[in-house]
């Protein structure tokens, strides 16, 4: 594998394949993002990138644009083409015959079905391969997928609000609304970005979430570039952890479109009596003895469901427990200029630390102010 030093037209063409590949990021899951740039003579002649499942790879849609220009051109490319034949023929194949002399990579593809098989396809086509170029960057864009891919679990992302002394809700329960409008306006932007939102039982009994995109209020996100329309917009699954089965099945977000994941400890037979606008089913998981769902059971189950990753919208009790059992890969809080003082509710449950070793550690990653608010984002160590 040829790891040659990249040349600043090299990294200039390659950064364009990535912001092409962000434009698939409210789309693509469960497959990855992935943009492509074709070039020759110094001049892109087709780029592309994967818009949805069982649509055209970013390659494909490149070299419909290049059409002849790809002979002896060169080809930037987020994530090593595919080789297998999947829901669209393999683009390492389309690649050698389109007569390209040279193609960039910035990642090998985790997948196993690939995992270097598309490098092998190129080179013995006589192809010059480089490898590794913005490869930071590229693995960025498709954290979930390659969590699947190496782990078979989903990437954990918890998301809280509270107020500067740590608070998410006064002692009597009224939380709305501590953030202002344009870090609720973040979240949609956020969940539009994920496969599935986990809640608890609890938090929809107490405030009866639709837990979905709402395409007016993503508009507004100072993220969101009307790149998609509302149509367009992928609604996560929703999955609700509900233990004992305390659900009534009337809660709004049985009534709204889209998939949702019942996850209990014993079957629930009432399921097939009721009619549903969602796409309603159980998931029965193995108790942690302690009368409550096994969440690495859980999580060990979803992908079987093609969810890459979850975005947490969940009480102080699930996501402690969540922390506690280091199962949460990134953490964003949002956190308002407000005090709510000592004897409203706290922001995460964990246990009673004697010992700073034994503390949560995380790794601060960007602090952004969001309207009136600040969001904050960090990943465990």
């Amino acid at each position: 594998m040829n790891t040659a030093h990249f040349s600043d037209l090299d990294n200039h063409f390659m950064s364009r394949a990535i912001e092409l590949a962000k434009k698939g990021r409210f789309t693509t899951s469960p497959n990855p993002n992935v943009g492509c740039v074709i070039v020759n003579n110094d001049r892109i002649v087709g780029e592309g990138f994967h818009q949805k499942a069982g649509l055209p790879h970013a390659e494909v849609n490149a070299l419909a644009i290049a059409q002849s220009s790809a002979l002896d051109a060169t080809c930037y490319v987020t994530l090593e083409p595919c080789s297998h034949h999947g829901r669209t023929p393999p683009c390492a194949l389309a690649l050698t015959k389109a007569g390209v002399k040279r193609v960039v990579i910035a990642m090998v593809d985790p997948n196993p079905q690939v995992a270097g098989r598309g490098i092998r396809i190129l080179q013995e086509a006589g192809i010059q391969v480089d490898v590794g170029l913005l490869e930071e960057q590229a693995r960025a864009l498709n954290r979930g997928f390659i969590k699947r891919m190496h782990s078979k679990q989903p990437r954990v992302t918890v998301k809280l609000a509270a107020s500067l002394d740590g608070k998410t809700a006064l002692q009597n329960g009224e939380s709305q609304w501590i953030t202002g409008p344009q870090a609720r306006f973040d979240v949609q932007y956020y969940r539009a970005m994920h496969s599935a939102i986990l809640t608890a039982s609890a938090t929809v009994i107490a405030d009866d979430p639709s837990l979905n995109v709402r395409y007016a209020e993503l508009q507004q996100s100072a993220a969101f570039n009307n790149e998609i329309t509302a149509s367009a917009v992928r609604q996560p699954i929703r999955i609700v952890l509900d233990a004992h089965n305390r659900l009534h099945l009337n809660e709004k977000l049985f009534s709204l479109s889209g998939r949702v994941l019942l996850v209990s400890l014993v079957a629930r037979d009432d399921l097939l009596d009721k009619q549903f606008t969602a796409d309603v089913a159980q998931i029965i998981c193995t108790d942690d003895g302690y009368g409550r769902i096994d969440l690495k059971d859980l999580l060990l189950r979803l992908p079987d469901y093609e969810i890459n990753d979850i975005w947490v919208e969940a009480g102080a009790t699930l996501a402690g427990e969540l922390f506690r059992q280091q199962l949460v890969d990134e953490f964003i809080l949002y956190q308002a200029p407000k005090l709510m003082g000592n004897l409203a509710r706290d922001l995460v449950n964990l246990p009673n630390f004697s010992n700073m070793k034994d503390i949560v550690q995380l790794t601060l990653q960007e602090v952004t102010l969001i309207g009136g608010d600040i969001r904050i984002i960090s990943n465990r160590n």
